[in-house]
């Protein structure tokens, strides 16, 4: 009797042996499906934080990027190429017409001696300063980068493009900007009107931001006008115009001849004083 009962007891246990295995069977694959599910959930939840760490760098840059571009645009009013890269001629332009009235008078005087300042004075520069009002002016402080020429009732300043300007592009470079501020104090202490002119050699632009000398002179021009006006000069003294390859100083059949014609020139108006009957 007491062996039967040991017999079932024993099939008891082993019967409550089996279900608990089978129970902690069931149990593992729930186990292990959890355990890779967040396994699944910390890859995606580091790749969403990589993302968003790389977007936020790219991000930075292009406010960077940004930034510098309207830095410059409001330094230098705007800009782009102007000529094919790896071009080794340097060219210019505007939506300007020919013809365009500028102040001053056409008609350049006589050239007289270099002072090595860059003045260049000439018959017609010593009768306009027969009153004094050039003297005052401070062109020895102007430097050699730009030319002074004196012409029968105005004053112009001959500025090499190359100076301004990176090649084929009207965007001020550090060099330009600091020969501009040695004209501003010239500028500033008369009241006169200045007439901004873009010159370029006559070698067509093909490809680039402008159609043509006309828009990369005549922008130029502009980016010259506005440096002025945000550096103090009046804007009611100031015009930008772009002139192409139409008023050369030299012939454009000559490497030496297309350098000097691609130039920035300013022409400062200087009215005769009234005399006295």
């Amino acid at each position: 009797m007491e062996l039967q009962q040991a017999k079932q007891a024993g099939k008891s246990q082993g019967g409550a042996r089996k279900d608990w295995l089978m129970l902690d069977n069931s149990m593992q694959p729930k186990e292990e499906e959890e355990t890779w599910f967040s396994t699944y959930l910390d890859m995606m939840t580091l790749l969403l934080v990589l993302m968003i760490v790389m977007l936020a760098f790219s991000g930075k840059g292009d406010f960077i990027s940004g930034f510098d571009r309207a830095g410059s645009a409001a330094i230098t009013g705007g800009a782009g190429e102007g000529e094919r890269p790896g071009a080794k001629l340097e060219r210019d332009g505007y939506g300007a017409q020919p013809g365009d009235a500028v102040y001053g008078d056409e008609t350049q005087g006589q050239v007289g001696d270099q002072s090595g300042e860059g003045r260049l004075m000439g018959a017609d520069g010593e009768a306009l300063d027969a009153d004094g009002r050039l003297n005052a002016m401070g062109f020895d402080e102007l430097g050699d980068d730009i030319d002074v020429v004196m012409n029968e009732g105005s004053v112009s300043f001959r500025i090499n493009s190359e100076i301004l300007f990176p090649s084929g592009q009207a965007d001020l470079g550090l060099a330009g900007i600091s020969v501009l501020k040695k004209l501003i104090t010239v500028l500033q202490k008369n009241d006169y009107p200045i007439a901004v002119e873009g010159h370029t050699d006559s070698v067509p632009i093909r490809g680039g931001r402008y159609p043509s000398n006309w828009e990369l002179s005549g922008s130029r021009a502009g980016s010259v006008v506005r440096y002025f006006e945000a550096n103090g000069i009046a804007s009611h003294r100031l015009r930008a115009v772009g002139f192409a390859d139409t008023r050369p100083l030299q012939s454009n059949q000559t490497a030496e001849g297309r350098a000097q014609n691609r130039r920035v020139e300013l022409t400062m108006d200087i009215p005769k004083r009234r005399t006295s009957p």
